[in-house]
């Protein structure tokens, strides 16, 4: 197709007289949110390369791609602040279920990281792939970011390091501390992943290895972040019954490494815990005003998942899988697990059965196609057919698959996820893969937020529900998180800027996944550019995987 020529007044520059322009690619006929909060403005953007290069009304220009947005919205594109995808997009890299939300960055980390890994590391991980393998032809996070580039991907991605990944890579998997030399070679390993690119050090304190750390170890790795600009972001060592004492963590670690702090998927969980928001929101604004920078992300569904290890006490699961399956098999330590699983926690460990119970807990991925006719059951449905009691249940499901099973555990108020919306430091995330609803991703379910987080926030939150304005909700989509990141010349529509664009609908833009049919893909979202090329077009997949590594701010390959 020819070129054709439009009009083009480039508000970025200061020049009087029009010069005619030869672009690669210009959208017209947009209500442009700059991702700044700014309220919208009518008019056309263009892009040569991967840069944008012009805003504003129609002037003359030349462009060889022409999209008539139709007065639709044009945002930068969305960040994903908690992704589990870095598996997903090896084995598919379109994207697809992010991308027709509008997610243009992915971003990894939550806990464990896809590198540095040693060789014990690197068996774990292919014995943990079941039907699914692929090669690990990496040792370094770096390594891992520049395969998935090479690889072909049609999302940008990130990664924090995780803060159990060094552990685990100079102590296994036991319940110990660090000795100073293991210390300062886990120190070493997160600035080597710093000037490789990571964002910054990530924890999940809930789980075995990390919950495993104490205040000090992260703080030391923390600090190490700190010194490359990076971040602490951390899945709290409590989410409900001990908040404050998990929340007072997060503070110390922040202030002593001198270095901000996110909380991953903000909430409260357990009914218990519901009425202590307005005492969440009140920390956390006086940590800000005491000076610390403290941000938090969340997904909007009042159903978390994850695995049924968080089901079970952490020192049963020491030394990894198939230590944690033997003392499920061993009759005494059963018995003293299963004990502890019935009985309220005492500060040791986030109980999730206990706050949940079985009646709300819906198993969704299984590795043991024999226990796949469970998919969608709760415990409670599956402990009935098996004669057995919950707990009982749970313990036996972790042996017979070779996993730690997914669950969606719903444990979280409404109320209390309108209001963590509201917040003005909140951004969001789907905790879950970038997937497709075809091939092996059918074989189990997935919570909806895989499908349906961005879109929700969207649809139902912003326009339905009129929770926060449009502008503010695309700037917790973008300039936020990427602020947050420091991600250079990402999340904001201005010259200079990557252009990294999406065009939805605000008026039709929906989620239609449930946790009964979770496969089902968001609507609304028309054109999606990532790096200056198309990759969706009037709603379906181009085919291009023009995706890139973003690095963290102590990249030293710039």
């Amino acid at each position: 197709m020819p070129a054709k020529i439009f009009l083009l007044s480039l508000l970025a520059f200061t020049s009087c007289a029009p010069k005619q322009m030869e672009v690669d690619g210009l959208i017209t006929h947009a209500l442009i949110y700059d991702g700044t909060g700014s309220p919208p403005v009518a008019g056309s953007l263009a892009w040569n390369a991967d840069t944008i290069v012009g805003m504003g009304e129609v002037g003359m220009i030349r462009a060889k791609k022409i999209i008539d947005a139709g007065g639709m919205a044009l945002a930068p594109g969305f960040v994903n602040m908690l992704s589990w995808a870095p598996e997903t997009l090896i084995h598919d890299g379109k994207s697809l279920s992010d991308l027709k939300q509008g997610v243009t960055l992915e971003v990894f980390g939550e806990g464990t990281s896809m590198g540095p890994i040693n060789e014990a590391m690197r068996q774990d991980m292919l014995a943990s792939m079941g039907d699914h393998p692929y090669e690990i032809g990496w040792t370094t996070l770096g390594g891992y970011l520049d395969f998935l580039e090479q690889r072909g991907v049609s999302c940008n991605f990130a990664s924090f390091i995780g803060a159990a990944t060094p552990r685990i890579h100079e102590l296994g998997y036991a319940n110990r501390q660090a000795t100073p030399d293991e210390m300062n070679r886990m120190k070493q390993l997160v600035a080597q992943a710093m000037e490789e690119g990571a964002m910054g050090v990530a924890s999940a304190l809930i789980y075995a290895p990390g919950t495993y750390a104490n205040t000090q170890e992260l703080i030391e790795l923390a600090r190490t972040a700190a010194g490359f600009g990076g971040m602490y972001i951390s899945h709290m060592r409590s989410e409900g019954n001990h908040i404050w004492s998990a929340l007072h963590e997060l503070f110390t670690i922040s202030r002593e490494a001198g270095i901000r702090a996110e909380i991953y998927h903000l909430k409260l969980s357990g009914r218990n815990n519901w009425d202590k928001q307005d005492l969440l929101e009140q920390k956390i604004d006086s940590a800000n005003q005491a000076g610390l920078k403290i941000t938090a992300d969340m997904y909007n569904y009042t159903a978390g998942a994850t695995g049924l290890d968080a089901s079970m006490p952490t020192w049963c699961q020491e030394g990894g899988y198939k230590a944690w399956a033997g003392r499920l098999k061993d009759p005494a330590l059963r018995k003293r697990i299963l004990h502890e699983m019935e009985t309220d926690t005492l500060g040791s460990w986030e109980n999730f059965y206990k706050m949940c119970g079985p009646e709300n807990m819906i198993t969704v991925d299984f590795m043991n196609k024999d226990l796949r006719k469970y998919v969608g059951k709760t415990i409670a449905e599956i402990s009935k057919d098996r004669g057995s009691s919950p707990a009982e249940a749970i313990a036996d499901l972790v042996v017979e698959d070779g996993s730690r099973v997914g669950v969606v555990y719903f444990m979280m108020s409404e109320e209390n996820v309108r209001r963590n919306i509201r917040r003005p430091y909140v951004s969001f995330c789907s905790d879950a893969g970038s997937i497709a609803a075809e091939g092996m991703f059918l074989e189990n379910n997935v919570h909806p937020r895989t499908y349906g987080s961005f879109a929700r926030l969207l649809g139902k939150y912003v326009r339905d529900e009129k929770l926060i304005p449009l502008e503010e909700a695309i700037r917790k989509l973008t300039s936020l998180p990427c602020e947050n990141l420091k991600v250079n010349k990402r999340g904001i529509l201005k010259p200079g800027y990557f252009a990294d664009l999406v065009v939805f609908d605000p008026e039709t833009i929906q989620d239609h996944a449930t946790y009964e049919k979770p496969h089902q893909y968001a609507t609304g979202v028309h054109q999606v550019i990532v790096n200056g090329i198309q990759v969706i077009k009037d709603g379906e997949h181009t085919g291009a995987k023009p995706g890139r590594a973003v690095r963290g701010p102590g990249w030293k390959g710039k």
